[in-house]
């Protein structure tokens, strides 16, 4: 059925964790695409990419088939740029998506694992100061949950290290950091196109960058490595978006302001009215950041918090309120990374334990809102 400009499903009263807005000109600009028989990557990338770069701030835009490559590209030509070898070190939060790590395995570095930020839930930059070694070339700061990081904090840290950046913004399309949308920084922001995320293309991911050298780089690597056409001065990837998909990608661009508006004006409505509640702690944001809540997460704050969460998860559940947990366990303790240093993590390890995400998606109506609200209440002490 059609909900103003959008397409939504019959089930739209159903309360969703995220619900993609397609909207009617955007499946007319995608069947236009598939009727042209030209489906692979094209001059629609090329269009997506530069409106993509003119929204962010930055001089280039790398598309990519997911958030996944974008880092793994963005890893491997800043590794490359440092001459970094097998065991060159990555500083990387311990509270994000296992992305944002595994891909600096994937590109023959490995992840120095920091704490972060009890407010903000993004890395530390001073556990992070103290982590560095010879070894460690790069700095990966992550926006979370659409929340913005300590940009200038981490930029004045890099240049006193003499580190590069990676920007994960895969959660936070829109976000913006003392008046800039955080797309503009150096050295390269990677974003994705999940449908869960801000805006979607299904499956996608974009890089942003104002380095002419780096840009050239990603787009070697994304195209098995090829300059000239069949010449591979070295090895890349099968990392190419589609015209399927930045066609898709364009309509939601243009659509994004409007996504984020209600996004924000969604978490309002939660963080005023559950901001006194007890047992709980909504979002922090920091004086000079612009959230755009691509996740709402609160925290609960009793003595037994997985139990009371789990517990928490089936009524909300049965009451028609989904939730999720973003993540439940930090990366220094997965299993895929070990072994690791015994060092404790414990805001990383404690932010696990109590982290628990509502729904804040723009589809959400005002009643879906209140039933949120009301159902939380009802139920976190019950």
């Amino acid at each position: 059925m059609r909900t103003g400009n959008s397409i939504v499903s019959e089930a739209a009263e159903e309360i969703t964790m995220g619900s993609p807005s397609i909207a009617a000109e955007d499946l007319e600009r995608v069947s236009k695409v598939l009727r042209s028989g030209r489906l692979r990557e094209g001059p629609l990338c090329r269009e997506f990419e530069e409106a993509f770069a003119a929204k962010v701030g930055a001089r280039f835009a790398v598309s990519v088939n997911s958030g996944t490559a974008a880092l793994h590209l963005a890893y491997l030509s800043l590794l490359e740029a440092t001459d970094a070898r097998g065991g060159d070190e990555v500083l990387v939060p311990s509270f994000t998506f296992i992305a944002t790590a595994s891909m600096v395995v994937t590109a023959g570095a490995r992840p120095l694992f920091c704490d972060v930020d009890p407010k903000t839930f993004t890395l530390d930059g001073a556990d992070a100061e103290r982590r560095i070694t010879p070894k460690t070339k790069l700095l990966a700061g992550v926006h979370l949950f659409g929340n913005s990081c300590d940009v200038s904090g981490y930029q004045a840290l890099a240049e006193r290290r003499g580190l590069r950046i990676v920007w994960d913004a895969a959660q936070a399309q829109g976000t913006r950091f003392e008046g800039n949308d955080v797309g503009g920084f150096p050295d390269a922001v990677c974003f994705s196109f999940y449908p869960s995320k801000n805006m979607t293309t299904g499956e996608g991911g974009m890089i942003a960058t104002s380095d002419a050298a780096l840009y050239e780089k990603c787009l070697r690597l994304r195209n098995h490595g090829q300059g000239d056409e069949y010449i591979f001065p070295e090895l890349g990837f099968n990392y190419r978006m589609t015209d399927i998909q930045a066609a898709l990608g364009l309509g939601q661009l243009k659509r994004l302001d409007e996504f984020l508006r209600r996004r924000r004006e969604n978490a309002e409505v939660l963080s005023s009215r559950l901001k006194e509640v007890d047992g709980l702690t909504v979002p922090y944001v920091s004086e000079g950041v612009e959230h755009s809540y691509n996740q709402f997460s609160v925290l609960l704050t009793g003595d037994s918090p997985e139990k009371q969460r789990t517990a928490l998860r089936r009524k909300l559940q049965e009451a028609g309120v989904p939730t999720a947990v973003y993540y439940p366990s930090p990366l220094h303790l997965q299993p895929a990374f070990a072994p690791q240093p015994a060092t404790p993590l414990p805001v990383s390890e404690d932010l696990a334990s109590r982290i628990l995400s509502l729904p804040v998606h723009p589809q959400l109506t005002k009643k879906q809102l209140e039933k949120v609200v009301q159902e939380l209440k009802r139920n976190l002490n019950g």
